[in-house]
């Protein structure tokens, strides 16, 4: 079966710094919008700024420890093509784009074997971005 888009809606508290970061950073397009949310197309997903109060979490993210690094919770984002991750990591890199988890490879030579890396949006939203070099691995126990 297809996967079907993921519809997300998250706070943010600088609608235009947001728009900056998912629109011009990530290159995501813009759909509808009004003076309180902005719709974008993230990697194929409805992803939804609503302006919002910074919230405890954005301000200080809890993190668990995977794989020797701490990973912050709560976070979303995307499993991109292999060479799809990393284009989209070489773009944030000549951005100078700041990681919390800087890209690499996680859990290499076991099941699961996957690329990643996570950053923080401006309003402190935690996202991860991964690649499975076999997509099949997605799951592996």
């Amino acid at each position: 079966m297809p996967v079907q888009p993921f519809h997300l809606a998250i706070p943010v508290s600088d609608l235009t710094a947001a728009r900056h970061f998912y629109g011009d950073v990530f290159g995501c397009s813009e759909g509808r919008s009004s003076a309180q949310w902005v719709d974008f197309d993230f990697f194929g997903h409805q992803l939804v700024i609503h302006l919002a109060p910074q919230s405890a979490a954005q301000i200080a993210a809890h993190t668990n420890p995977v794989d020797g690094h701490d990973v912050p919770v709560p976070h979303f984002g995307v499993v991109l093509q292999w060479d799809g991750w990393h284009a989209l990591a070489e773009r944030l890199r000549v951005r100078a784009t700041r990681f919390v988890i800087e890209p690499g490879i996680r859990f290499e030579g076991l099941p699961g074997e996957q690329a990643t890396f996570f950053l923080y949006d401006p309003s402190g939203n935690a996202l991860e971005f991964k690649a499975f070099k076999d997509i099949g691995q997605l799951f592996a126990t």
